[in-house]
Parts: structure tokens; sequence; C-alpha cells
């Protein structure tokens, strides 16, 4: 999206699959970090987990140790808040600005710049990437300093996995009480049952595209995320728990890889085995 934008973006990934592949796409990618950190002002880190982050930020080569001076670094990932306040804190100790900026959207919403950006930092440093934001989303909110982002980016992620895990079982149970499929959709996409993800991602399932735009396992690991920060808070989470639960059993049953609306596919399994 930024390079489709006209900006000059230097890539890096640890996978040299991955890189050979965004090369082919058109893209300028450097074979270590360091390289693509070289005379960057802004760096943006979209990593899988938490230790990816740390690894990325903190380790040898990393970007802590190789940013440029008064650098602007932006975590786009969903991750713990204790894990993006430990690498901000090492970061702001070389004098480098951080935002925590955790997105929410699919692929096809990023190339397309329409991803929404929850943002937390000084206001200072969000005016300085104003440009790069708009260009990745036009709407965008701000949470507060360093780390709140990732709090409301777990919770939302909470929310959004159980609304998808309840509209699968709810679905599965229509149309194993005999309404049929489109009709049945057709309905509860009006009714007030719906949420955003129904209505974004059950036209996919019932065309049996179960394609990934957020896949099973970082439902999984977001919901793993929900249950931690819980038990930092010591908070109970049993509705988290128990939805996590059931993500873990989907990829057992062999889901990995597919879109979290595969827990439909699940559920009909389960009533064609009945």
């Amino acid at each position: 999206r930024l390079a489709g934008a006209g900006l000059d973006v230097a890539g890096y990934d640890i996978s040299e699959a991955v890189r050979s592949t965004l090369v082919d796409e058109g893209l300028a990618m450097t074979d270590t970090l360091a390289a693509a950190l070289a005379g960057r002002k802004l760096v943006l880190t979209s990593l899988p987990d938490p230790k990816a982050v740390t690894e990325a930020w903190l380790g040898d080569g990393g970007i802590v140790a190789h940013a440029e001076p008064d650098s602007v670094i932006v975590e786009l990932s969903t991750i713990d808040p204790g894990t993006m306040t430990t690498v901000a804190e090492a970061a702001a100790g070389r004098g480098l600005k951080v935002v925590d900026c955790p997105v929410s959207g699919s692929p096809k919403e990023a190339g397309e710049g329409n991803l929404v950006l929850l943002i937390g930092a000084d206001e200072a440093v969000i005016e300085e990437i104003e440009p790069v934001v708009e260009l990745l989303g036009n709407t965008w909110k701000h949470t507060g300093p360093v780390g709140t982002a990732k709090v409301v980016k777990i919770v939302n992620n909470m929310m959004s996995m159980g609304n998808v895990l309840v509209a699968a079982e709810a679905f599965a149970l229509g149309t194993a009480a005999g309404v049929e499929p489109a009709k049945l959709y057709d309905v509860l996409s009006v009714s007030g049952g719906r949420s955003h993800h129904f209505t974004k991602r059950f036209p996919n399932a019932l065309a049996g595209n179960f394609d990934p735009g957020f896949k099973m396992e970082l439902g999984e690991k977001d919901l793993s995320l929900g249950v931690e920060l819980g038990r930092a808070c010591r908070m109970p989470t049993p509705t988290a728990s128990l939805v996590r639960n059931i993500y873990a059993l989907a990829l057992a049953q062999g889901h990995q890889g597919r879109d979290i609306v595969a827990l439909l596919d699940m559920y009909n399994n389960w009533s064609a085995e009945s």
C-alpha cells in the first residue's frame, strides 16, 4: 500500500522465500534488517506474536540497535501490552520514538487503505506519522499512551472471535433444523443478532470459501492474549477461555490455515456426523 502510494519503501522478512515473493511483486527488499533500517526515519513492524516482536526489536542486529537516531518506530502487531512497553522503553533509551499501533482489517483492506488503526503514543509523535497513517486507513483512534492500543486490540479481538463462534454455532443449528442456508443468511444479516464479522465472513463460508482473511491460529493466539491479560489484571475471563478452547479444538480438527469462519464448517461436520 505504501509503495503503491509512491513512498520509498524498503522491506525485510526473516524468510528468504517471503523476501523473494515480495521482490517478484515489485517491492524493494533487503537481506538483513540492518540494511532495511539504514537511512530510514520511519520504521513499521508487523509480526505474528510477542516472541517475534521481541527478537526483531531487541535481538542482535535488531531495531533498537540499528535504527537511525530520532527515528519513529510504529509497531502494528497484535501482542500483549507488556511486551509493547518493554520494547518501547528500550527504544526510548536510544532516543527512538515509538508508536503502539495495532490494526483491524484484512489484507484486502490493508491494500485498499481501509484499515482501522488504534494508536497509543504521544500526540506530537502521532502528528509526525499522520500522513502515513492516513494512507493505511481512514479511521484511527487515539487510545492513550504506548501499551493502551494493544489492550484495546486484544479486547476487540476477544469480542470478534466470540461473535464469529456464536454465529457459527447458531447458523449451523438453524440449517440442521431445516432452514435453507441462503435464506437463513438473508434474514440473519438484517436481524438483531448480526455482527460486522457475520456479514463480512459468512457469504464466503456459504460459498465454501475458507481462504484466510484472518487465520484460525491467529484467532486462537489473540484469545490467549486476552486470557493472559485477564490473569495479569487478576480478572477472570471465563467466556474468553471457553472460546479459546473451541478455537484450539478447531485447530486440532484440521482447520489451521483457514479463515476463522471455518468454525461453521466444523459445526456442520459435527451435524453431519450426528
